[in-house]
């Protein structure tokens, strides 16, 4: 009878215990250090930074006291300030950029920011930063502060990040961004930062940096690929010939595996809306997921992956204030050799920093 009630078992196949196992959710155990902890509490600070000072603005709404100095600011910030676009950096707080919390930030991944060469301080560039990825958690932790020492390997450089300019209609959080050094990324932000200040009072020592890719991009952010909207992106090339900047490309190995997220090609429609709300609001909505505050499966945290930013060689541009006269073809040809450049970059480093990749660097429209 024991040998038939044995036999009798169910047994389960590999493949059903084996989702069964990916669909449980694994939570954290209570015994993690302080550190990872420390990495943590602050990476979902900065992930929830706008969602915080949007909610510390209405929580000064609800108090009456505060209603006089509420209504000018609001005033100010949606039409008169032009702080983001000036040029002028005046709001940047080296201190703030430097504090310790973004050593914090960067180890959670980790981040570590690599030079293929030196760049003097005689010029001025475009750091055209690659993937976008979902929340682009690189681009901060290399331009946005001084956490992976930007001065140290590129002294006399002043970077600056540059975000949306509907950012800084955001109360209080707009605040925030200029201290941390950002500025809108519209044409006249960028041409005011690299024509004016400077050592020359000309832009010399300035660069931006841009992510080329924008909105359009995080919709391929798929771990283990790099797709890249390039093709047709060409307005930072016409820019750098108005300033007469340096094209510096980056190349950015994980960004794109922080999050897992809805394939497009798969749900149409849902591709669709998205594409909706990127031309009628300028952003888009990626549905995405990666693990949480306690568990490892889900939640808006991204996963404890490396980051590597490589920056790459500098292309040289030879300047041209008049856009009438910028020549089409010179235009192209830069482009083609920035292409080249992240091709380069990608060919060189995918085996150190992308052996789990799935395919190879793509550039689409």
């Amino acid at each position: 009878m024991n040998g038939v009630a044995q036999s009798g078992r169910r047994s389960h196949p590999p493949e059903r215990t084996a989702n069964r196992e990916k669909k449980r959710i694994h939570w954290a155990p209570l015994n993690i250090g302080l550190e990872r902890r420390l990495q943590t509490f602050v990476v979902l600070c900065h992930t929830l930074t706008i969602a915080i000072f949007v909610t510390s603005f209405f929580f000064t709404c609800a108090i009456p006291l505060f209603w006089p100095l509420l209504l000018p600011y609001l005033v100010y910030i949606t039409l008169f300030s032009t702080a983001p676009t000036s040029g002028e950096l005046k709001g940047r707080s080296s201190f703030l950029r430097s504090l310790p919390i973004w050593s914090i930030y960067a180890s959670y991944f980790p981040a570590h920011l690599h030079r293929e060469e030196s760049l003097p301080p005689t010029k001025k560039y475009i750091f055209g930063y690659h993937p976008h990825g979902i929340i682009s958690h690189g681009a901060f932790a290399a331009f946005g502060t001084e956490a992976l020492g930007f001065s140290k390997l590129f002294p006399g450089i002043t970077n600056t990040l540059l975000t949306l300019d509907s950012n800084f209609r955001i109360p209080f959080y707009r605040e925030y961004a200029l201290a941390m050094g950002l500025a809108s990324v519209s044409r006249e932000s960028c041409e005011n930062i690299l024509t004016k200040g400077g050592a020359d009072n000309e832009g010399m020592g300035r660069a931006i940096t841009i992510v080329v890719g924008g909105a359009r991009e995080s919709l391929n952010a798929q771990p283990h690929s790099l797709r890249l909207v390039l093709k047709r992106r060409k307005g930072f090339v016409k820019l750098a010939i108005r300033t007469g900047a340096d094209l510096v490309p980056v190349l950015a190995f994980g960004e794109n595996d922080l999050y897992e997220q809805v394939h497009s090609d798969q749900h149409p429609l849902i591709h669709k809306i998205q594409m909706l709300v990127k031309r009628t609001m300028g952003f888009t909505v990626p549905l995405f997921h990666a693990r949480g505050v306690f568990n490892y499966d889900v939640g808006l945290m991204p996963y404890r992956r490396p980051l590597n930013i490589v920056v790459g060689r500098p292309i040289p541009v030879m300047q041209q204030q008049n856009r009438d006269k910028i020549d089409d073809t010179y235009i192209d040809e830069l482009h083609s050799k920035y292409v080249q450049e992240l091709q380069r970059l990608w060919d060189e480093w995918k085996d150190v920093y992308a052996k789990d990749r799935a395919g190879e660097l793509e550039i689409t429209a």
